[in-house]
């Protein structure tokens, strides 16, 4: 499936992209994260939260195909 990752803040200067689009065979958010780590591998030691259609999910989610987004933490003021 043909999956659009973006990627926000800190995790966008470790990739050097703000948004790749993924043929990627796997079910789950997981699988996803694991493919992710070995491309970059910075990015285990950055603390993120991961969307799936603009909603937050856990790892254990299956894949729909659709936008996956991740997003460290944001400062509020």
């Amino acid at each position: 499936m043909r999956i659009t990752v973006r990627y926000f803040g800190q995790i966008a200067e470790i990739t050097n992209k703000e948004k790749e689009v993924l043929e990627f065979s796997g079910h789950t958010i997981s699988e996803l994260m694991e493919s992710l780590y070995s491309k970059y591998t910075l990015l285990k030691t950055k603390d993120f939260q991961v969307a799936q259609n603009q909603e937050l999910v856990a790892l254990k989610t299956e894949l729909t195909g659709q936008e996956i987004a991740l997003l460290p933490p944001f400062a509020g003021g």
